[in-house]
């Protein structure tokens, strides 16, 4: 398990391009029959994959938890971007296909992941957090999810935000998931912008073409710097930074937040006028 401390945010000022990049990036999940994990100490969170190629592939705490499994402490959001997959809990299944997503509580002592079909591979991205208690397990299709459409193509930004754990949903102790689609010709997320001065929040950008990129804003509104991101590449955004992105062309992101509270609303926004 790889593990990531934050620089803050003075000590963000000064970094160069290679050193943000080292802080802030992760470069490489979805590694062929390997389970990936990153821990970052910003609200402890869990950053990882698993691709089942050649067989399933069980996800264990490793001796870094200090715990007899990985989810005795923790929440998990599994969202599967590749073709279509099976987690078994506890020895019971469930099926994922293409953006559908499976919240596993605390308590769940064995979880393994495989691909429905030795042809073509799930590609389950997730994210954990530390959890208090236990909530039900829940399986939720893409259409299960609760969007919401904003932007214009006049802005650039029309998106659908696909909402899967969240307080008027999936309930959780920390975690809040989802998805968020660009539309056609639409670049831009969430800009204007705003921070979370209470919560962490992780982005993984995917659907980006080989000759594409996303270019990834973070920092405070009067101290901005920017990441390039690739296909599949995850962005870690300390409660003190913004989090906007502009691609070369429309792209997915899945967004998780974890911290103090999960109210939507719990966050801090600026103008135009304060980005420098």
């Amino acid at each position: 398990m790889e593990t990531r401390y934050s620089a803050d945010a003075i000590r963000f000022e000064r970094m160069d391009t290679e050193e943000i990049r080292q802080s802030f990036l992760i470069k490489r999940l979805f590694a062929s029959d390997k389970i990936e994990l990153v821990y970052w100490f910003d609200d402890r969170a869990i950053i990882g994959s698993a691709v089942p190629a050649r067989g399933p592939l069980k996800l264990e705490a490793g001796e870094y938890l200090a715990s007899e499994y990985f989810t005795q402490r923790r929440e998990l959001g599994v969202i599967n971007i590749g073709d279509t997959g099976i987690i078994t809990v506890d020895g019971q299944k469930y099926t994922l296909e293409f953006q559908d997503l499976l919240y596993i509580p605390r308590g769940s002592k064995d979880i393994q992941f495989a691909s429905a079909s030795s042809q073509k591979s799930a590609r389950f991205y997730f994210v954990s957090y530390p959890a208090h208690k236990e909530y039900p397990i829940v399986l939720a299709k893409k259409k299960d999810a609760l969007k919401a459409n904003l932007g214009s193509d006049a802005e650039a930004n029309k998106r659908t935000i696909n909402k899967y754990i969240h307080p008027d949903g999936i309930k959780s102790c920390q975690l809040v998931m989802g998805f968020t689609e660009l539309a056609p010709n639409s670049v831009w997320n969430t800009m204007p912008g705003h921070t979370h001065s209470r919560r962490t929040e992780v982005y993984m950008y995917f659907g980006v073409d080989s000759n594409s990129a996303v270019f990834h804003f973070m920092g405070k509104p009067d101290q901005t710097r920017h990441i390039v991101v690739r296909n599949e590449q995850v962005v870690l955004s300390p409660s003190w930074s913004i989090h906007s992105g502009a691609g070369m062309k429309n792209y997915t992101f899945v967004w998780a937040m974890g911290g103090e509270n999960q109210a939507f609303n719990d966050m801090q926004g600026f103008t135009i006028d304060d980005l420098k």
